[in-house]
């Protein structure tokens, strides 16, 4: 080739960059201004760069008028055009949970609670979850407790029930009447109300109340910008395995003033097959609707109310030894915020919430009606409130401070008619009547101050204190439980919790936290006051302890995160996460068998002793969460998480009870704007360290597969399939309760469904 045309064709490709330059910006959030480090910048010419720590990015060779694509995990997706590229730009992003969300945490990494989980959108899920415990299924680190289909629970980390704390709303509760916790709090809030579910993993943070092993908060959906004027949605789904149909409708009206939504969902699920084509008595019905309405008084002033009521009917509990006849709760809460605020109190925060639940249940459809029939009306009061002021001593101290309050009380009885005796039927019936609850409470109030400090650029302590104040009785006790405890005078605790922890951010790619926490909780009622019922997972009846002294953990973490891009000219990740944790315990409460206490009702029966709960001396618990993500080729991704956990009761030389096994999930999917697919290999191994005398049995391992598919055929429309179980195993999860009080079956651990096919639809306008 002749030199002087290869130097023109060198002086023709060269031009472009005389005017291209560097062009240099700051990513910030529209809500508070505050830098967003690890968004991505995409130009149309297919540079490409992320943001660093203080939301600054710099991309190379681009010229004037290149249109920008940023994107930022829990933000809108935004097209920039850029006119002047000799000026630094600032561009703002606008916060946008997903309209039905898994579990999503957003905002600053470095002022973020400590340890926390996010997870995607669950509309792509497909499945028709039974109630909000379901969402958590596909969590790392969570299991689910089932007695059936509806009395779900979620477990993290082998803690659950009121080892966990949760809430939703940021603060509001509702306790579960029944003593077999027929009615968790996941029973009283519909699903496609969550917005998303925040998750402190451990006891590190004092301003969510008395927390033992974690906080679990589901944040209802409130209106955004774009959601102004009328909008509202249909959604519907089908199940195969089952014939369960789901439905729900939500509409809103927003205005920069006011907003008012509604929503209304309807449950009918069946009972489903296992992989052997077994059926399992798993069918009920519920009916559930919210109203919330809003004032924004002024641009930083709020003031939210918000009902909902909840409705469950012909509940059958394949683990548990009455059904639910009916299931009514009605819950008000009151939120008002006033931020922005010049001076030392820089926001305030406040919360009054009432819950109410009315709960039925008898053995009309079990093999026991025959000698005897059972009929259980009870009730429980929630009711509590919150005051928080973020303080803001200095500029780079922040500190929350306030006051909370929770009352729980229960009552109700159980009546019996025995008809027949072990020397044959009654000529004459006998009526007798239990006191379930013995018209009990329990109160708690708490101070609290959590601050937050940045001892470096990159590091940030967070520290706590909190002091709860606990006062229970019961009221009305029952002639052998006083004889038992002849002390039942009210009782008053002195509690004190706090928490440390370090994050040093070295960069949105590089994450590591530290923390410890001291999370104490006091009994609960069933702990305190139950007398002589079977609500274990065993057939022992047990019997509370008004005395028990609150239970201890301290827990060290030890935590690491991050993603690293693998080019800069595409949007390819790699992301990881881990965690390690150690918890030894302190008084830890179980319940152990008495010899000096018989069984009560049916003395005939097996076992003839019960069970009194106890304070535990050593016990410890111990496990890991691992996470390895990879985003590749634009719209594939694939995932792997593992978790373990390891428990111990020294005193017993036994595993402590509902430990879930090891479980690992790989995850594989295609998404695009328009359309998805995913497909999720869960491996469980056996589970042989078994608490033996919580009437725990060996659980073998086992494998399943899900897929799914999604499409977008016309805007505002989502379409979805999915194949559950898809090679129809029969298999059951080791926090499964066994059967009980069935006439088809023995005492053998209840198996997850078979083979289900489901079909979602969704439209929103």
């Amino acid at each position: 080739m002749n030199l002087k045309y290869l130097w023109v064709l060198a002086v023709l490709l060269s031009t472009p960059l005389l005017y291209a330059q560097n062009l240099s910006g700051k990513i910030i959030s529209e809500i508070d201004q505050q830098p967003l480090d690890g968004a991505h910048i995409l130009a149309n010419n297919g540079s490409a760069t992320y943001t660093n720590f203080d939301g600054d990015f710099v991309l190379k060779n681009v010229e004037a008028n290149v249109i920008l694509t940023i994107s930022y995990v829990g933000y809108k997706t935004i097209e920039y055009q850029v006119i002047n590229i000799n000026s630094p730009i600032v561009i703002t992003l606008q916060e946008a949970p997903i309209a039905i969300n898994g579990v999503l945490v957003t905002g600053n990494m470095k002022i973020d609670p400590v340890l926390t989980l996010e997870t995607n959108d669950y509309v792509k899920r497909i499945v028709q979850p039974r109630n909000v415990a379901d969402l958590f299924n596909d969590v790392n680190g969570f299991s689910l407790i089932k007695r059936g289909n509806y009395a779900i629970d979620p477990s993290f980390r082998a803690t659950q029930y009121e080892q966990l704390n949760v809430q939703f709303d940021g603060g509001t509760k509702a306790m579960n009447a029944c003593p077999n916790r027929m009615d968790p709090i996941t029973t009283h809030v519909i699903p496609e109300e969550i917005e998303k579910i925040e998750i402190i993993k451990g006891p590190y943070s004092v301003r969510y109340g008395a927390t033992f092993g974690g906080i679990v908060n589901m944040v209802t959906q409130k209106p955004t910008v774009d959601d102004y004027g009328l909008h509202g949605s249909v959604s519907g789904g089908y199940e195969s395995n089952g014939n369960s149909m789901v439905s729900m409708a939500r509409l809103q009206q927003a205005t920069e003033k006011y907003d008012v939504a509604g929503n209304i969902g309807f449950r009918d699920f069946g009972n489903y097959e296992d992989g052997d084509g077994t059926e399992i008595p798993s069918s009920f019905r519920s009916l559930d609707y919210g109203i919330k309405a809003g004032v924004n008084f002024t641009e930083n002033q709020r003031l939210q109310a918000h009902w909902r009521q909840s409705f469950g009917r012909d509940v059958l509990h394949a683990g548990l030894p009455m059904d639910t006849e009916e299931d009514n709760s009605s819950i008000l809460s009151l939120d008002y915020k006033l931020g922005s605020l010049p001076g030392l109190i820089e926001s305030i925060d406040s919360k009054i919430y009432y819950s109410y639940v009315d709960h039925l249940m008898t053995n009309y459809n079990r093999p026991t009606f025959m000698m005897t029939s059972a009929i259980s009306a009870i009730d429980a009061t929630t009711a509590g409130g919150k005051v928080e002021l973020k303080l803001k001593p200095t500029d780079n101290l922040a500190l929350f401070t306030g006051v909370d309050v929770l009352h729980i009380a229960r009552d109700g009885n159980r009546t019996r008619l025995v008809k027949r005796n072990a020397m044959g039927i009654l000529d004459t019936p006998l009526t007798i009547e239990d006191k379930v609850w013995q018209d009990s409470f329990i109160n708690d109030i708490g101070l609290f101050a959590e601050g937050k400090y940045p001892l470096t650029e990159r590091t940030m302590l967070t520290a706590g204190v909190r002091y709860d104040n606990v006062t229970s009785e019961a009221k009305d006790p029952e002639a052998d439980f006083a004889a038992l405890y002849t002390d039942l005078d009210k009782r008053t605790e002195h509690n004190f919790s706090g928490t440390a922890s370090i994050k040093y951010v070295y960069s949105p790619q590089f994450i590591m936290e530290v923390a410890y926490g001291r999370g104490v909780r006091s009994a609960n009622m069933i702990e305190r006051f139950i007398n002589h019922f079977s609500v274990g997972q065993d057939a022992y009846e047990y019997v509370g302890n008004p005395n028990l002294d609150a239970e201890v953990n301290n827990q060290f973490e030890l935590g690491f995160k991050g993603k690293m891009p693998i080019s800069e000219n595409t949007s390819d990740m790699f992301s990881y996460s881990t965690s390690f944790y150690y918890s030894l315990y302190e008084n830890y409460i179980v319940a152990v068998i008495d010899e000096t206490q018989t069984r009560k009702f049916m003395p005939m029966n097996q076992p003839s002793n019960a069970k009194v709960f106890r304070n535990l001396d050593d016990a410890y618990k111990t496990g890991f969460e691992i996470m390895a993500g990879l985003d590749f080729c634009n719209h594939f991704n694939f995932t792997t998480e593992l978790a373990y956990v390891y428990a111990k009761n020294n005193d017993l030389n036994e595993s402590l009870p509902l430990v879930p096994p090891l479980v690992t999930r790989f995850k594989l999917g295609y998404e695009k704007e328009k359309y998805w697919v995913n497909a999720e290999y869960r491996l469980t191994a056996e589970q042989d360290n078994i608490a033996y005398s919580f009437g725990e049995q060996v659980t073998p391992g086992y494998e399943i597969m899900d897929l799914r598919l999604g499409v977008i055929p016309i805007k505002n429309l989502t379409l979805g399939v999915a194949a559950l179980n898809v090679f129809d195993k029969t298999y059951s999860n080791h926090l499964n309760f066994a059967f009980n009080n069935q006439a088809d079956f023995g005492t053998e651990p209840i198996n997850d469904p078979g083979r289900n096919l489901s079909v979602f639809v969704q439209y929103e306008f």
